[in-house]
Order: structure tokens, then sequence, then C-alpha cells
């Protein structure tokens, strides 16, 4: 396994080591004693799957502290366009963004810590999407940012034509509107 790291301190990206032969292929998704020598701590008590279709964009999501989460995603089938934006107060990086493409090609994970919004769009025809969550979710203190707000700048890599959005996610508010509560911790 080999963890790449980011230009946001704590976003990194995860290779696992996959053995493919003519049968197909096998990797551990996760296994907590390996995770945690790489630093990755988090004691995970949710996993989530989702399916969409080509177009969907889905986030920028989060939940306040102390019910924030941090996640490891990856895809099962198909392929997406990743997303993390740094919400925390005083950190170098607030507002700033990861993209990355995770696909059951790559088989790349992301893990995602707490204090960032999430979101991401479908490249494929269709995806698999699932992650594990270390915190449980609270629809009282669940929140978002509005995925295309000029600020945040984010290429979701879909053509506004094909983009296709929740209501709910379409009214989310802007990065300068939107509540959060997360600092930043050296």
């Amino acid at each position: 396994m080999q963890i790449l790291q980011t230009k946001i301190p704590g976003l990194v990206i995860i290779e696992p080591d996959v053995f493919a032969d003519q049968r197909g292929y096998f990797f551990e998704s996760f296994n907590e004693d390996k995770y945690k020598k790489q630093g990755i701590i988090s004691k995970f008590v949710q996993d989530n799957v989702s399916s969409s279709v080509r177009g969907v964009i889905r986030g920028l999501h989060y939940q306040l502290a102390p019910f924030s989460q941090a996640k490891l995603i990856q895809v099962l089938k198909g392929k997406v366009l990743d997303v993390a934006v740094d919400l925390r107060q005083g950190s170098p990086s607030f507002g700033e963004h990861i993209s990355i493409e995770l696909s059951d090609e790559n088989h790349r994970q992301f893990f995602v810590p707490r204090g960032f919004a999430h979101g991401f769009s479908v490249l494929s025809d269709e995806v698999l999407f699932s992650y594990k969550c270390d915190n449980l979710y609270s629809k009282e203190a669940e929140r978002g940012i509005n995925f295309n707000d000029p600020f945040l700048g984010i290429d979701w890599q879909i053509s506004p034509h094909e983009a296709i959005i929740s209501g709910k996610d379409q009214a989310l508010p802007s990065l300068q509107e939107a509540e959060h509560n997360f600092i930043f911790r050296n």
C-alpha cells in the first residue's frame, strides 16, 4: 500500500496493493493495523454506499463538529471526480480543494479528515460509490456548500447541460455564507 500526500495536509490518496491474474483481482480495501501505521487513525463506525448515473454531482457536504466525519472513500464500479474542500478556520489552505479521480480501475482511495466538505461528480455511465465514516450521520448537524461557488472554482468535469443536481444541493449557500465550525490544529 502506498500513501500519496496531497498539497493539503491530512488529505491523502491510498493506492492499495492489487493482486491480479486471469481470474480478476484482489486487494484489501481496509486493514485497521496497516492504516494506523500510515497515520490514518480514525475508528470507522458507519459504511455508506450510493449509486448514481453519469452527470450526477453530489455535495459539497459535511457535518458540524462535534458530529463531523472523517471519510475513507472508494469507487466499487465506475469513475468519479472526488473533491474535498478545506473548511478549517486558520488553515493555510482554507477554501482550497483537492480533486482526484477514483475508479474501479485505479482502485485508489481518498481519506478526507474531519473539517472538510466533500462531494463528487460521476464521470462514467453509472457508479457504485462507497465510504466509511468515523461518526454517525446527524441530520441536525448536516450542512453544505454550493458545488458551483465561484470562489471555489471547482471544475467538476461535467458540462452544465449534463449536470444532475438535487434541489437540496442547488440551494446550498456559498462558502462565505455557510455555517462551519472547524478549527485548524497543527
